[in-house]
């Protein structure tokens, strides 16, 4: 089993991010073979891991998945890999609201068997670091193997750290001190993805490269890498019973389009269908003999005029469509599919508009499908995500896609269509992409 260890830190903003991409890049550029993974459902953070890392970001969470995929999904992602980093999500033992620990970084590290090394932002922080320190490692059953401290001030301040942390017995492995030039730009939904600032985001990679192989003691991190047990898990596979007729099944990508997980692509493979991208801010048609189209999240409101200026890729969706053709889509992909978008003209399948708010809609769905689809039969129950800052008007068509407690019926099902804002990974609902391509074979006969 690969050497892995898991990045976390008492609190979101104290650098998690930083020192898992750095690490990454840190241990490639020395030759190293190194595999990205992101705790929780979080879409942007894999992407500049596979910068860092050559190679697929992936996410492991407990509540989309199921705790019995976290091991498989790993061993399926690290295939090949010298030594993983597992980025983790918020504070180490923030899980779901309601649920304790569970789908938390440090219930991750559990199912891993994987050592924890603790980003802390110690720029406003002196001897009471250790106090801090103890507190995490005495408060759970995971293993803190080491401290990571960021946003050092001066030789001096990283003095007193070091001794504090040592006066608790948990070696620090690194300092990394305030630097701006690492700083990867965010905005309404947190940082700006790899796809909309390629040459940008290689850049801050380099730094952060050079930034950890410089602050962290990355012979030490190998060994707390190396000193995690034998994990039991064989590799997950996305092996299903094909269908024939190998249906081409459109997805959208690029800069509009940027989240989605690694596995969905690998799903539909397995089930039998050639898989092609369409970018929808430069592709003006489907590519030839779609027979279905999955659309996932991102920030269509970013460009809704130049996906409003694709005039021809809209009609062909739109066409697409009155075919009753499947097409699956999660949150941007619903809004794509709307008349507008903030009064721009969209693909105009679903009778209804979307519109930017204040209000940030987030958390984990506990759902259950009210109506036949192409993704699932009627009472199908799924675990999901919301994440998102628009309004769709109406909230559902006359079949929706969705119900969850607390909230009214949720999404659009109509001939083919699979539209709503919750976004599922399909690794842990393998018959949704089986029951897609078979719906795409099927309209080829």
């Amino acid at each position: 089993m690969v050497a892995r260890v898991v990045v976390a830190a008492p609190a979101s903003g104290h650098g998690k991010t930083t020192v898992a991409t750095g690490l990454l890049a840190a241990f490639a550029a020395r030759g190293t073979r190194v595999a990205g993974f992101k705790v929780g459902p979080d879409y942007i953070d894999p992407g500049y891991h596979a910068l860092a890392a050559g190679r697929p970001g992936r996410n492991l969470d407990p509540v989309l998945v199921g705790e019995e995929l976290i091991g498989p999904l790993f061993a399926h992602g690290s295939g090949g890999a010298d030594l993983a980093v597992v980025e983790g999500v918020m504070g180490l033992y923030d899980g779901r609201v309601g649920a304790g620990d569970f789908g938390s970084t440090a219930h991750v590290a559990a199912l891993l068997r994987a050592p924890v090394l603790l980003v802390v932002d110690a720029s406003a922080q002196g001897r009471s670091v250790a106090a801090l320190v103890h507190g995490f490692r005495s408060f759970g059953q995971v293993r803190i193997a080491g401290v990571i401290l960021n946003r050092v001030g001066s030789e001096r301040h990283e003095s007193i750290l070091r001794d504090a942390c040592e006066e608790v017995g948990v070696p620090v492995l690194g300092a990394l001190s305030r630097h701006s030039a690492v700083a990867a730009p965010s905005r309404h939904l947190g940082l700006v993805p790899v796809a909309e600032r390629s040459a940008e985001a290689q850049g801050s990679v380099a730094v952060l490269a050079a930034l950890v192989a410089s602050g962290v003691d990355l012979a030490a991190v190998e060994a707390v890498a190396r000193s995690a047990p034998l994990l039991d898990a064989a590799p997950w596979s996305p092996a299903l019973e094909p269908v024939s007729g190998r249906p081409l099944v459109a997805v959208a990508g690029g800069p509009a389009f940027t989240f989605g997980y690694t596995e969905t692509v690998e799903l539909l493979r397995a089930a039998g269908a050639d898989v092609a991208t369409v970018d929808p801010l430069r592709d003006e048609t489907l590519p030839a003999g779609t027979r279905a189209l999955v659309v996932g999240g991102g920030f269509p409101e970013v460009y809704a005029d130049r996906l409003a200026a694709n005039a021809p890729l809209r009609a062909a969706v739109a066409a697409l469509a009155a075919t009753g053709a499947p097409i699956a889509a999660e949150c941007a992909g619903l809004l794509w599919l709307c008349r507008s978008l903030d009064g721009a003209p969209m693909c105009g399948v679903l009778e209804a508009d979307a519109v930017m708010t204040d209000q940030l809609t987030l958390g984990y769905r506990d759902a259950v499908a009210l109506t036949d689809s192409a993704l699932a039969p009627a009472g199908t129950r799924v675990t999901g995500h919301e994440f998102h800052r628009t309004a769709v008007t109406p909230r559902a068509s006359a079949g929706p896609a969705w119900a969850w407690r607390g909230a009214a019926p949720e999404g659009f099902v109509t001939g083919g269509v699979h539209a709503s804002y919750l976004h599922l990974h399909w690794a842990g609902y393998s018959d949704i992409p089986r029951r897609l391509v078979d719906r795409a074979a099927k309209g080829l006969s």
